[in-house]
C-alpha cells in the first residue's frame, strides 16, 4: 500500500477534468469548500459529508501526563480537537467490502 498525499492542487485538477470548469474557478472551489468547512469547525460546529464522514470537534479536558523518559508528572492544558469519524459506506470502501446501501446521494 502507497502512503501519498492528495493535496489542494490536485483537488483543484480532479474538478477541473471532471466538471469542466477552468483551472481558476476549480482552485476557487476547492478553496471555498475547504474554507467553509475550517470556519465552521473552528465556531465549534459539526461538519457531515454524506457517504464520507464526520469531521466533530471536542473538549479535552485538563489531565496529568507523564515524561516517558523522566516519569515526571506535568499538567496537560484543556483543549479542543478535530475529530474525523468515517461513514460505513467509507469504511467499507477502505475494507474492500460491498458497499452499504446508500441514502441516495
Amino acid at each position: 500500500m502507497s502512503q501519498r498525499t492528495v493535496t489542494r492542487a490536485e483537488l483543484s485538477e480532479a474538478v477541473y477534468q471532471r466538471i469542466g470548469l477552468s483551472r481558476t474557478e476549480s482552485s476557487a472551489l476547492v478553496e471555498l469548500v475547504l474554507s467553509e468547512i475550517s470556519d465552521s469547525l473552528s465556531h465549534g460546529n459539526s461538519v457531515k459529508l454524506s457517504s464520507f464522514g464526520s469531521f466533530l470537534v471536542r473538549d479535552k479536558g485538563e489531565r496529568v501526563g507523564r515524561n516517558p523518559k523522566t516519569g515526571v508528572e506535568v499538567p496537560i492544558d484543556p483543549r479542543r480537537v478535530l475529530v474525523f469519524k468515517p461513514s460505513n459506506i467509507m469504511k467499507a470502501r477502505i475494507n474492500g467490502e460491498a458497499q452499504p446501501a446508500s441514502d441516495g446521494f
